[in-house]
């Protein structure tokens, strides 16, 4: 499988690869949810499992011709809905669990529930954003920009292990992964987290996140731009070409997102990782092209 580098070419792959992934569609109340999932179901990668909505949805004409790949659960109530698409997924009868229409907090109660949730123990649950910007010659994936505040050292090294199973997962035979701060300098008085990088990087090297380049601290533009690495002597097996990159914390991740968005019109996508199944979360006012690609990138997965 060649390494895919934009989102037209994921998308040509999941269709032609000939299977369907079961998603479990949560209150999908929403149009851009109910457009996404049409998309998906046309191009041949999912079959859809609407928990709640029914009537809605049989309303719609432009499921009728999608019947086969559709079912439901029915359930007048939204929290209820939430309990049983993550029930779908504990017990194998979805692999890809979705947001509609309900707030992210009130899913999110039910995947994180100790007894009947989908976060096993010891896992760590993070978002991971996959973005197609405009002028950089690969797809860049980067985490945290919704879920974890100041990511712990045994929280990051969890990051980097799921953002090198997702490049993966895309084709790139061996990402290269960067841990961003500010400088490429450890900065221990200012900045603590730059110190457990170090280990990060050797734990790559001994091979436990898989073939996998990582490096850090690296800032953002020399991670991906070998021009501005060569100019400021920077010696790194990232050469300016990174795959994934680590932000330090989530106002970091965050500014990263909402800025590729507005001023590069970078196309956007995103998920949980952690949860024994992807969870496709995004915000209610997301488009239903975002909406479409993170369902896709949920399916590479």
């Amino acid at each position: 499988m060649e390494a895919i580098k934009n989102f037209d070419a994921m998308i040509e792959h999941l269709s032609s690869r000939g299977t369907r992934k079961k998603v479990a569609v949560v209150w999908a109340a929403d149009g851009s949810t109910q457009h996404a999932v049409q998309r998906a179901l046309e191009c041949g990668f999912i079959e859809a499992i609407f928990v709640g909505c029914r009537q809605e949805i049989e309303a719609l004409e432009e499921f009728k011709p999608l019947a086969q790949h559709i079912s439901f659960v029915d359930t007048d109530d939204r929290d209820e809905a939430a309990a049983l698409g993550v029930s779908l997924v504990r017990e194998g009868k979805a692999d890809i669990l979705m947001k509609g229409l309900i707030n992210t907090d009130n899913l999110l109660h039910a995947v994180l529930n100790k007894e009947t949730g989908i976060l096993p123990r010891g896992n760590v649950m993070t978002h991971v954003t996959t973005a197609q910007i405009p002028g950089y010659d690969r797809l860049l994936f980067f985490t945290d920009p919704a879920v974890i505040p100041y990511p712990t050292h045994e929280q990051r090294i969890k990051q980097v292990s799921y953002i090198s199973d997702l490049c993966h997962s895309m084709g790139i035979e061996e990402p290269k992964i960067s841990l961003i701060h500010c400088t490429e300098k450890v900065g221990e008085k200012f900045f603590p987290f730059t110190v457990g990088y170090k280990e990060i990087v050797k734990m790559a090297q001994d091979g436990e996140f898989g073939k996998c380049i990582v490096d850090g601290p690296l800032d953002l533009k020399t991670s991906c731009c070998w021009a501005s690495m060569q100019t400021k002597g920077i010696d790194s097996p990232i050469h300016g070409e990174a795959d994934a990159a680590i932000f330090p914390d989530i106002e970091a991740g965050n500014v990263f997102y909402k800025t590729i968005t507005l001023f590069a019109k970078a196309a956007t996508a995103g998920m949980l990782q952690g949860t024994i199944a992807p969870v496709v979360v995004p915000s209610r006012a997301d488009s239903t092209e975002c909406k479409f690609y993170s369902l896709a990138v949920a399916a590479m997965l």
